[in-house]
């Protein structure tokens, strides 16, 4: 049984600072030195293991099996499910539908900054609530591709369209893992959260206008914006309040996107913005029959995903559920069960679980799998030869996105199992009672690691309580800043860096468009750090 060491310096701000070397690293190794994604994986790993056994003490057949464990948590299932989604995408492409699905668009408006909000504001954070994990970003960025949108923008749109919804993806479970972690009232979280978020969700379709068309384009676009960022914020609020966070990336979504098409239908731009090489817009109006069979993929998507996310549906998998010989739980050698977890991370010291959890037929991946095969059989261009060519293709293209996912979270549980994540939360908590100034940076510092904001709240909604005990403000602030800040970390995420490059067919380009968020995601995190500031003497 080996300990971990989260001070192995003797100063918390020093060892804090040499464990956040390997994602300062991976910060400048694309943005500074423009390596491409995989190489900069690659060097970082390295230092990772390096520091691990140098730093940390930590044995090397752990930090081998924290790496083994990390690239297979990579493959299924974050790998698994944008591998499916993208094949779906093909497919979707290859029947002859997207004709179809751009003349549907154009019905609600030929303006390419509502087709923004329709598609990487509206449909993205719907598929956010119901999927997450990527899922909206390799869809809807593809299909921005589609409607005559550059690659490198497509993914930065659908990856800043991603800070109003990913707080409540998967049907809420980042919030419902934070409230139970940091062991704080669900209900005390949820008004945390509209506190510190839904201010700045009003404007996210502002932003995405702005970044498209700058101010000109906002002037001429105001009042769609005003409705739809006051009914979505509205809504996410309104359910928050009443109903928690399962369903705040559903019905907002959902009732934004019938009011942006209803609204259209008597207001239109005066002048109609359209990017440069854009395919003309066809005069050619579709039978409903036609928009509904063309759109037919995302809605067989939708329904098998939303399925999947129902705790009924779950209950199924669980260890006493009737189909739980389908998930297969493989402990990782020399790891399982070998370290100790120490206060103050914990209450009590306890060996930390490494079970790579294989679930056959509850993974989101599946259920895409399900609509791949239904929209085959559906499609008359489609042939199951057909569909497995288009599959083959999918993975030339992704393996390199894939590695470098992989890659990344080895270096993410290697950072969470040798306490190097642990000394980054602990050093930044030393700052006292302006600690909850730098409460969302743990929460964006875990997101970047992981990937995820339900690991994030994994990782320091339990540190984030305990200090917010020590210094005397709100626990359920604390653990909600730290998922806010998180959420501002998904704009550049390796691993959504990584899914937008490859949905968009800019594998080795993950630098540009990181370079392309970078600046948003770090004003949204100082955003949120300044307001949990101020909240921090009010609650």
């Amino acid at each position: 049984m080996w300990q971990q060491i989260y001070d192995p310096l003797g100063n918390p701000y020093l060892s804090a600072l040499i464990a956040v070397f390997p994602i300062l690293f991976f910060l400048f190794a694309l943005t500074i030195l423009k390596l491409k994604g995989l190489n900069a994986a690659i060097i970082t790993l390295i230092i990772s293991i390096l520091m691990s056994v140098a730093v940390f003490h930590m044995p090397i057949e752990k930090i081998l099996g924290a790496a083994v464990f990390g690239i297979l948590s990579g493959l299924w299932p974050i790998g698994y499910i944008v591998l499916m989604a993208v094949w779906l995408y093909k497919l979707a492409v290859k029947s002859g539908k997207f004709d179809v699905i751009r003349g549907s668009i154009a019905t609600i408006s030929d303006d390419q900054r509502i087709q923004v909000i329709l598609i990487a504001f509206c449909f993205g954070a719907f598929l956010e609530g119901a999927a997450g994990f990527g899922v909206p970003i390799a869809i809807c960025a593809a299909l921005l591709v589609e409607l005559g949108f550059k690659p490198i923008k497509a993914a930065m749109l659908c990856l800043l369209a991603n800070a109003a919804s990913g707080a409540y993806g998967a049907i809420g479970i980042p919030v419902l893992v934070g409230a139970k972690v940091g062991g704080v009232d669900l209900a005390d979280m949820s008004l945390m959260m509209i506190a510190i978020v839904q201010l700045s969700t009003l404007f996210v379709p502002l932003l995405l206008v702005l970044v498209l068309d700058g101010f000109r384009g906002v002037r001429e676009t105001w009042p769609v914006l005003l409705v739809i960022g006051v009914l979505f914020s509205g809504l996410q609020t309104l359910t928050l309040y009443f109903l928690g966070p399962e369903l705040t990336d559903i019905v907002a979504p959902l009732a934004s996107m019938g009011a942006l098409a209803l609204f259209m239908q008597f207001w239109q731009p005066k002048r109609i913005y359209r990017e440069d090489g854009a395919p003309p817009v066809s005069a050619q109006r579709w039978s409903l029959t036609d928009v509904l069979r063309a759109w037919s993929p995302f809605y067989i998507l939708t329904g098998f995903i939303f399925a999947w996310s129902m705790p009924q549906f779950k209950q199924l998998f669980a260890n006493d559920g009737l189909f739980a010989a389908t998930v297969l739980k493989l402990p990782i050698p020399f790891l399982h069960l070998q370290i100790e977890e120490m206060p103050p991370i914990v209450d009590a010291a306890h060996a930390l679980p490494a079970v790579w959890n294989v679930a056959l037929i509850s993974a989101s991946g599946t259920a895409i799998l399900i609509a791949v095969i239904i929209t085959t059989l559906l499609s008359s261009r489609l042939s199951p030869s057909g569909a497995f060519d288009q599959l083959k293709t999918t993975i030339r293209e992704l393996w390199s996105p894939l590695t470098m996912i992989s890659l990344i979270m080895a270096v993410a549980y290697i950072a969470n199992f040798s306490g190097a994540s642990s000394s980054i939360g602990l050093g930044l908590a030393q700052t006292g009672r302006i600690f909850p100034l730098i409460a969302p940076v743990i929460g964006w510092f875990g997101v970047f690691i992981t990937g995820s904001v339900v690991n994030s709240n994994t990782l320091f909604a339990h540190l984030q309580s305990v200090t917010a005990t020590q210094i005397g403000t709100s626990q359920a602030l604390l653990v909600a800043a730290n998922t806010s800040g998180g959420v501002m970390a998904k704009l550049i995420s390796p691993q959504s860096i990584a899914i937008a490059a490859a949905a968009v067919g800019q594998v080795g380009r993950e630098a540009d468009i990181m370079r392309t968020t970078l600046f948003y995601s770090f004003a949204l995190l100082a955003y949120v750090s300044v307001w949990t500031f101020m909240l921090s003497f009010m609650v």
